[in-house]
């Protein structure tokens, strides 16, 4: 029984550095961001997707690409666009002449990491299309579910300054996202660094010359989830989740405060971000520093609140500031 403990210990302790590398990794190529890359592999370690806010250019493909060569696995990017139907994205079935029969041709949904870029310009019956191979890791073709690979995830993007000719997300389908993070603008700093490197001759489509490679891999995320489950949270830590998702609720400014699974979703992340940082415990500050992507994007201000100027993070900011925080 100790034997088998210490090997489990070990396993976590090997994954949870070869997820550091992979941190390491994508700072080669991509500056800054940090938040970003932290929040992609909280929501690899919780078998959850992500949404990325960010205008044009800030290195959101580029993130997706690197970090799926730093874990070797398979990576697919999809530009949503009207006219994209869904047979385009999970798969379709082809008549073949020599065989004299229909056989499935799989579309880019079955990889490991898939960048849905722009989600927001293509109609909602695409949309569900992939928020249902999101929920259920299968996509039915012909009355048959045919199961995508494991790890699964959906990097999905949006630009949130252009709003013309898209179709937003409803609340209760950006409810099936686990987190958003927002990629803002670098500073000065690091945009000189940006043209720096480029000057210098690096090519974003060229990873393996910007000395990229793989430093983890899928068994590696599989003990990181494995151990991020065996993280231990306190009755306490339990109870400051679900104050913090009810006040939300009770807030004058909101219509829609966070459900029981984004509860649910901040525990997750939570646990996750423990064991990120070496710990086997959930502290209150682990809570808090997952609680805006966690719970932002599932948040909705009353129309008389937006006209006031109000924002979604100022309001969830009151919602954990009156809730008293476990000792």
């Amino acid at each position: 029984m100790t034997d088998q403990i210490l090997t489990t210990t070990a396993a976590s302790e090997d994954a949870r550095a070869a997820l550091m590398r992979v941190r390491t990794e994508v700072a080669k190529a991509v500056v800054g961001q940090d938040a970003a890359v932290a929040g992609m592999l909280v929501a690899l370690l919780c078998r959850g997707h992500i949404l990325l806010e960010g205008v044009p250019g800030v290195a959101k493909t580029l993130l997706v690409r690197t970090l799926a060569a730093a874990l070797a696995v398979e990576t697919k990017r999809v530009q949503f666009t009207p006219d994209l139907m869904p047979g385009d994205l999970t798969g379709s079935l082809v008549w073949d002449a020599a065989a004299s029969e229909f056989t499935f041709r799989p579309g880019p949904v079955f990889t490991n990491l898939l960048l849905a870029d722009e989600i927001n310009r293509t109609p909602p019956k695409t949309q569900s299309a992939l928020l249902e191979a999101m929920e259920e890791r299968q996509v039915s073709v012909d009355g048959r579910p045919r199961p995508l690979p494991s790890p699964f995830m959906v990097a999905a993007t949006q630009n949130p300054v252009e709003y013309e000719g898209t179709y937003p997300l409803p609340e209760a389908q950006l409810d099936r996202f686990l987190l958003k993070v927002t990629l803002p603008l670098p500073p000065r700093e690091q945009e000189i660094e940006v043209l720096t490197r480029h000057a210098g001759g690096f090519d974003p489509r060229d990873l393996a010359a910007a000395g990229v490679t793989a430093v983890a891999g899928i068994d590696d995320l599989a003990a990181g989830s494995a151990a991020v489950r065996e993280v231990s949270i306190s009755a306490d830590i339990v109870g400051y989740v679900v104050d913090i998702a009810r006040a939300t609720r009770t807030s004058p400014s909101l219509s829609l405060g966070v459900s029981p699974r984004g509860a649910t979703a901040l525990m997750a992340t939570s646990r996750a971000w423990a064991w990120l940082n070496g710990r086997s415990f959930v502290t209150p500050d682990d809570v808090k520093a997952l609680a805006h992507s966690t719970l932002a994007h599932r948040l909705s201000l009353r129309p008389e609140a937006e006209l006031d100027g109000v924002a979604v993070g100022s309001v969830l900011d009151s919602a954990l500031a009156s809730v008293p925080v476990p000792r």
